[in-house]
């Protein structure tokens, strides 16, 4: 007779060898879409070629799974070194003797086959790094990152469109402007979410005043308007760093966007299409939503105030793990997963607003804030300093929320990325903020 602890072992077996199939049938699908060449460049030399990635999530595999978890012998300890993000930077990635993409796809299959036979004997032990199958999430969450960047590497490329995909739904209700946040303490982190990665560690309580933030993302069209407005050519708007990036950087506008007549076009995965005013603005880097803001009269929201927005119920006064409950995401709620190639238009998804009526903060882009990163009260790494303890600083910007190439395995309420502020290849948008006039906040 099957035990109830046995049952609960063979569910979590089969939604790892679920998610790890799912988050290879992507990798797949992003490699196979272009020729071995088209693998072995460079697009942009602040990416990786793809077939870097490809193996790279392999190695990462080998790595935890197949060597730490399972114990077993490396499949191949001589490429390790090639496939260190840390040693090897990504402008030097193409001169590296890398595996050609007939053998990088051999050396998964081979990882992949050992870890299945691994997921059908281990022991979910109390042990932190196989507890609630923790390493096999790590390890699904790694690859479906890496599936975005590679996306990303794929807007970045020069040739006929590889990708395809339906468009996104159309809007469905109108949303308001903005929306009020009452002052009051929230729970910000998570203690309890077994796949939750360390930054996101631990749950700890945040006392915030009111603040009232835009219901939905900063639009095109909204975006346009500061463009009218001679935005980027007015120093009033920009931060002395970021005007010396604007300067040298040469930015005129987002990335991907041409003058087209009178209006603008934006390139999609090497189509052009004429920008759609209600779609939120994507691949602006932290200075120019940095300065939209200033420009607004507004100001980005603290990473706190974006979490509170997301997560706080105020008729439970607890916080969901989600905007609209703790459900994992499907396709009524949020535009995820590389469903559809670019933002969908503001109002496309009621289901997933937040009980105070914000719309869309997850999925379509990853919303700059104005907080840089660094651990939560408690933090401790786990289970290496690599994944995030190096970038804590000033240097980089927390991002929230994820974008349309962002899989729900990688994306909740609680989940944290980062990036410098100059960058913009990333699908990064924002929403903006301000403080609560009294009239308003009731004091």
């Amino acid at each position: 007779m099957t035990t109830t602890h046995e049952l609960g072992a063979e569910q979590l077996r089969s939604r790892i060898a679920a998610e790890l199939a799912r988050a290879r049938a992507r990798t797949a699908g992003l490699t196979e879409a272009v020729d071995d060449a088209d693998l072995l460049r460079q697009h942009s030399p602040i990416m990786s070629p793809l077939v870097w990635d490809l193996a790279h999530v392999g190695n990462q595999e080998e790595l935890w799974l197949v060597r730490d978890v399972g114990g077993r012998e490396p499949v191949r300890r001589d490429i390790d070194d090639l496939y260190d993000a840390f040693k090897q930077p990504r402008r030097d990635r193409p001169a590296l003797p890398l595996l050609p993409p007939a053998e990088a796809r051999a050396y998964l299959a081979t990882v992949r086959d050992k870890v299945h036979d691994l997921l059908d004997r281990v022991p979910f032990t109390d042990r932190p790094l196989v507890a609630d199958g923790f390493a096999f999430g790590m390890i699904v969450q790694h690859e479906q990152q890496h599936d975005e960047t590679m996306l990303a590497t794929h807007q970045l490329r020069v040739g006929p469109p590889a990708l395809h995909a339906p468009d996104p739904p159309s809007p469905r209700v109108r949303v308001a402007d903005e929306v009020l946040v009452p002052a009051g303490e929230f729970t910000m982190g998570t203690s309890t979410d077994p796949w939750a990665l360390d930054n996101e560690r631990p749950a700890h309580p945040v006392r915030l005043p009111a603040y009232v933030i835009d219901a939905a993302p900063v639009t095109n069209g909204r975006y346009r308007e500061f463009i009218a407005d001679g935005g980027y050519d007015d120093p009033r708007w920009w931060s002395e760093a970021g005007w010396a990036h604007r300067t040298k950087a040469g930015l005129t506008a987002p990335m991907h966007w041409r003058r087209d007549g009178d209006g603008w076009a934006y390139q999609r995965f090497g189509r052009w299409s004429p920008v759609r005013d209600d779609e939120p603005v994507v691949h602006v880097c932290w200075y120019e939503a940095q300065a939209y803001a200033a420009w607004a009269g507004r100001r980005l929201p603290t990473e706190a105030e974006w979490e509170k927005a997301a997560r706080w119920d105020p008729a439970t006064g607890r916080s969901r793990r989600y905007p609209w409950g703790d459900e994992e995401p499907t396709a009524e709620h949020a535009n995820l997963g590389q469903r559809h190639l670019w933002p969908a238009p503001v109002g496309a998804y009621p289901a997933g607003a937040s009980p105070l009526g914000v719309h869309q903060l997850i999925g379509d882009v990853w919303e700059w804030t104005s907080s840089p990163f660094r651990g939560h009260p408690g933090f401790a790494a786990f289970p290496y300093r690599e994944y995030s303890e190096v970038f804590f600083g000033d240097d980089h910007r927390v991002l929230r929320g994820g974008s349309f190439g962002t899989d729900r395995a990688a994306c909740r309420g609680t989940f944290r990325n980062w990036d410098y502020p100059i960058r913009r290849q990333i699908f990064s948008g924002f929403r903006c903020a301000r403080d609560a006039r009294p009239d308003e906040s009731g004091r």
